[in-house]
């Protein structure tokens, strides 16, 4: 019984997010690096690291549907390209049009989609790391409308679609939902849930935009509170992320992490100086999911 309480402890530790608890600019530093590195990087090591980290820590954050939605996305990519792009030395055969199948733009193309999806993964995770009131926090007094503006911005898809679904729970109770009629009826309900959810967005946008005006956001000589405070915690977290951020991107300054996909395949020769580069970003993919089986394990111990 002990065991089994001391184990739903530990599950029950683990959900409350040990990385969200850190200071907001450690948390935007960190996904400024990551996401900044899976847009650019095209090394297929490093496209495997970055999506092997976002899709371990979007499922550890309780979205793992979220990995779902970006098969699609890739399966999409991964086609798509070699549809349209025919350059590459090595022809694989011809499509219908006679244009040429090429294996560097198969390979252009898998190596895109997986960039794709670890790129809105990391950003799935970031909305749920980076909070409003964070995002404010940062940079609420150097650019006051632009970042209210970004906040709402980040946070409005969640919310629209939360309304639509209760709009929709709410109009098909009373017999006009998105399913009940014909295709004209279907399609006029649609459009009535659809209006209902985008007046309540104008609405919504409207009263926050008052009530932070008669709060005086903006204001010169504005204060404002905050719970955040920058400990030595946070200092350890924020020098080891510069550490291995800024040497990654050493290395990438350096052309160790570089790889050509048109109109052959040719990356950086393997060396340990390029190993350690990898092993660099690697943990730095990894960084949150390692923080959280650290902080589990240190409260296990304690427990």
């Amino acid at each position: 019984m002990l065991a089994a309480k001391n184990s739903q402890k530990t599950v029950e530790k683990m959900k409350q997010n040990e990385f969200k608890t850190f200071h907001p600019i450690v948390n935007f530093i960190y996904f400024l690096f990551v996401i900044c590195f899976s847009v650019t990087f095209m090394h297929p090591v490093c496209l495997g690291f970055s999506l092997i980290g976002s899709m371990l820590y979007t499922y550890f954050l309780g979205s793992g549907k979220k990995l779902l939605f970006v098969l699609p996305v890739f399966l999409a990519t991964a086609l798509i390209n070699p549809a349209f792009n025919h350059a590459g030395i090595t022809v694989l055969g011809y499509l219908p049009s006679g244009n040429p199948l090429t294996l560097e733009s198969i390979i252009y193309g898998l190596a895109t989609g997986i960039m794709i999806a670890s790129v809105i993964l990391w950003f799935s995770c970031y909305t749920e790391i980076m909070t409003s009131d964070k995002f404010i926090y940062l940079f609420g007094r150097i650019l006051p409308s632009l970042s209210l503006l970004l906040s709402m911005t980040l946070r409005f898809v969640p919310r629209f679609i939360s309304q639509i679904r209760m709009i929709s729970a709410a109009q098909k109770g009373i017999g006009r939902g998105s399913k009940n009629g014909g295709i004209f009826a279907r399609a006029k309900n649609g459009l009535s849930v659809l209006s209902a959810a985008t007046t309540w967005a104008l609405e919504n946008s409207i009263e926050t935009a008052d009530s932070m005006k008669g709060r005086g956001y903006g204001l010169r000589g504005r204060t404002a509170f905050s719970i955040y405070k920058f400990d030595k915690r946070d200092t350890k977290a924020l020098a080891v992320i510069l550490l291995l951020g800024l040497y990654v991107l050493a290395g990438r300054i350096a052309g160790f992490m570089s790889f050509r996909y048109i109109p052959s395949l040719y990356g950086a020769g393997f060396s340990y100086l390029n190993l350690s580069f990898f092993a660099a970003y690697f943990l730095l993919c990894i960084y949150p999911l390692g923080v959280e089986i650290l902080e589990a394990q240190r409260w296990k111990r304690t427990a």
